[in-house]
């Protein structure tokens, strides 16, 4: 698992791909942020707060990640290299798990840099270092948890075709789905039944974490999520074999 993580790593350094990738979710973010006038502009709401941050990453993320995996398999099926992977000594899940964690450790180098908006708004706080912590550190595991969640979707979708444009439409839309789609669906729905069907959703789980309340039904969530996809992705390329 460690050698198809490692590989992974380095295709991603070896090619303007993991620099794109980084590059790109800082000046989007950056802008919106900091530069363009709107609901997510931090300066423009008068408060020190990193809500807008993780307001804005989701949607950013439901088009990066699939853009990160969409390559994993579909590419390893059109170049014929697959089937040759599937032969080499290590069980399907150790290949699947690799390829997961190598695009996860990306997207958590990419998060790394914007640290400095917590700097920021530490700084900007009045007085200085206004900054409720916990809050902080709550939406950051949310975030780190949807992206997971985002990876296990993207690794599956990138299975399910040969062509990697085809791979990243499907991982669009079963990332929108699960954070916005069921949501959607609940608003037209009464009572009870809506709760229930908000609570399959993402997006609540997600903002219950980023208010700084850890709950373990939160995570427990994004994990059976995670292992839902990863155990898909097993299935699939086992019968490849």
């Amino acid at each position: 698992m460690l050698a198809i993580l490692k590989k992974e790593i380095n295709s991603f350094f070896a090619s303007p791909v993991g620099y794109l990738v980084i590059s790109l979710f800082l000046v989007v973010t950056g802008l919106f942020l900091w530069v363009f006038e709107g609901e997510f502009n931090i300066p423009s709401t008068g408060f020190a707060d990193l809500a807008p941050f993780f307001q804005l990453a989701p949607w950013i993320f439901i088009f990066l990640i699939p853009a990160i995996t969409m390559r994993s398999f579909s590419d390893e099926q059109k170049t014929g290299t697959l089937e040759l992977l599937l032969t080499k000594p290590i069980s399907t899940l150790q290949l699947v798990l690799g390829k997961y964690f190598g695009a996860l450790l990306l997207l958590i180098i990419t998060l790394l840099p914007t640290l400095i908006y917590v700097v920021a708004i530490y700084q900007l706080g009045n007085p200085v270092g206004n900054l409720d912590v916990g809050v902080t550190i709550g939406s950051y595991l949310g975030l780190v948890l949807l992206a997971a969640s985002f990876c296990s979707m993207g690794i599956y979708a990138s299975t399910l075709s040969d062509n990697q444009i085809v791979a990243f439409i499907l991982a669009v839309m079963f990332c929108f789905i699960f954070y916005f789609g069921i949501e959607g669906i609940a608003s037209y729905l009464p009572g009870n039944f809506r709760t229930w069907i908000t609570n399959f959703g993402m997006q609540t789980h997600y903002d219950s974490i980023s208010r700084g309340v850890i709950d373990t039904r939160d995570c427990i969530y994004f994990i059976s999520i995670i292992a839902f996809f990863i155990y898909l992705t097993k299935n699939k390329l086992q019968k490849t074999r």
